[in-house]
C-alpha cells in the first residue's frame, strides 16, 4: 500500500514540477523536493492525520482553494473512505506512514492534526497516544525549523480538564489529572504545546495553536466514541441511549466545517497570531437535552438510560471565542440541529450501506 501510494505521489507530483525522493535505499524517511520552480506552484501543505473525520474535510478545503496537499495518515483511527474521493485529484496525494516516524519534505505549511481524538480511541492505546501527540510534535517542528514553514497545531479544550473558570478563556492554565485514564490525550497535548512555543521562542519557527472544542459532523466513524456519534448511531440503530451520570454535564458542540473554516483562518493569520485560540461553538448544551434532541431529530424509539458516570470527565466546556471573532474575524454559524440534521442523514446512509439501519 505505501508502494502504490508513493508511486502516486510522483505522478501527482511530477504534473506540478515536484519530485519524490528517498533518503535511503529502504524508503524509511521520503522526501518531497521542489525539482522545478518556473511552473509557479507553491510548496505543498502537509496535514497529519489527514484520513481522519476532521483531517479529510480539512484537505478537501485545501485542495477546493488549489494548494497541493499531501496527507500523512496510519489509519490506526483515520479511514480511507475518508480521502477516497481525493485520490484522483491531481494536486492531491497521501501517505501511509506514523506522524513520529521523520519525514523529510519541502512543505511551506503544516497541519498537525495526527492523534486519536475519541476517549474511546485514545484510552485503547494510552502509550502510543501520548507518543502521537509528544514525539510527533517534534517530528513536525523539526520539520518546520528545516524547511522554514508555518505548523499549526490542533490542540485541544480538553487541555483545560475539570475548569474551575467558564466559559473557558486561553489565559486560563486548566485543571488536569496527569495520572487518570484521559491524562494521555490532556497532558500529551499541553505537552505539545509546550514543545510548540518553545519551538518559536527559541528556534524561530512559525507556529500557530488552536484548542479545538467538541466537533463533529460527517465522516464520523460509526464506532467513533464520541458522544455525538454514539448518540446518533444507537438512535437510528433503535437501541437504548447511554447518558453517564445525570446528563447535566455540558458540551459546546461546533460543526466540522465552522471548524475547518476557523483553521484555515488561524494559518493565513499574520505570523505574530501564535495562538492559542478557541475555535468552538459556544451554544452550551447538557448530554441529557443532546440525547432528547437527537432522539426527536431521528424519530427514534430509543429510551435514554443512565450509567455511571465516567472518571475525569468534565462537568462543562464552553469556549470563549472573543480572540477568534477578534483575530480572525470568525464564530461558528451552523446552528446544533442545523448540524446535527446534516450528521443524522450521513449516519442514515452509512448504517443503510452496512444494513444496520433498525428505525422505521
Amino acid at each position: 500500500m505505501i508502494g502504490h501510494a508513493l508511486r502516486f505521489a510522483s505522478a501527482t507530483l511530477a504534473r506540478r514540477g515536484l519530485a519524490l525522493r528517498f533518503t535511503n535505499p529502504y524508503g524509511v524517511a521520503p522526501q518531497l523536493s521542489q525539482a522545478s520552480t518556473n511552473m509557479g506552484g507553491s510548496p505543498p501543505v502537509l496535514v497529519t492525520g489527514g484520513a481522519g473525520f476532521i483531517g479529510s474535510h480539512l484537505c478537501e478545503r485545501l485542495l477546493e482553494a488549489g494548494q497541493v496537499v499531501v496527507a500523512v495518515d496510519n489509519y490506526k483511527t483515520g479511514r480511507p473512505e475518508n480521502i477516497h474521493h481525493l485520490r484522483s485529484h491531481p494536486n492531491f496525494q497521501v501517505m501511509e506512514r506514523d506522524v513520529t516516524v521523520p519525514l523529510q519534505a519541502e512543505v511551506g505549511q503544516i497541519y498537525n492534526l495526527a492523534c486519536p481524538a475519541s476517549p474511546v480511541h485514545y484510552q485503547r492505546d494510552p502509550i502510543g497516544t501520548l507518543q502521537a501527540s509528544v514525539l510527533g510534535a517534534l517530528a513536525v517542528l523539526r520539520l518546520a525549523e528545516r524547511r522554514g514553514a508555518t505548523v499549526l497545531q490542533a490542540s485541544t479544550s480538553e487541555v483545560y480538564g475539570e475548569p474551575a473558570q467558564h466559559p473557558q478563556t486561553e489565559e486560563y492554565w486548566g485543571n488536569t489529572n496527569p495520572i487518570g485514564p484521559r491524562a494521555c490525550y490532556n497532558e500529551g497535548k499541553r505537552c505539545a504545546e509546550t514543545l510548540f512555543f518553545d519551538f518559536h521562542r527559541h528556534r524561530g519557527v512559525p507556529i500557530k495553536v488552536a484548542r479545538i472544542f467538541n466537533t463533529y459532523g460527517p465522516r464520523m466513524a460509526l464506532d467513533d466514541g464520541r458522544v455525538i456519534s454514539n448518540f446518533i448511531v444507537h438512535a437510528l440503530r433503535g437501541e437504548p441511549i447511554t447518558v453517564h451520570g445525570d446528563g447535566e454535564q455540558t458540551r459546546s458542540f461546533c460543526y466540522v466545517q465552522d471548524l475547518i473554516e476557523g483553521l484555515c483562518r488561524l494559518m493565513s493569520s499574520p505570523e505574530d497570531v501564535t495562538g492559542p485560540i478557541n475555535l468552538g461553538n459556544t451554544q452550551e448544551v447538557s448530554i441529557l437535552q443532546l440525547a432528547e434532541t437527537v432522539v426527536g431529530l431521528t424519530g427514534s424509539r430509543s429510551v435514554i438510560r443512565h450509567a455511571k458516570q465516567l472518571q475525569d470527565d468534565p462537568s462543562r466546556r464552553q469556549p470563549d471565542i472573543a480572540k477568534a471573532r477578534r483575530t480572525l474575524d470568525w464564530s461558528p454559524g451552523t446552528t446544533l440541529k442545523a448540524g446535527l440534521e446534516r450528521t443524522i442523514a450521513y449516519f442514515d446512509e452509512a448504517l443503510r450501506r452496512a444494513g444496520q439501519a433498525e428505525r422505521s
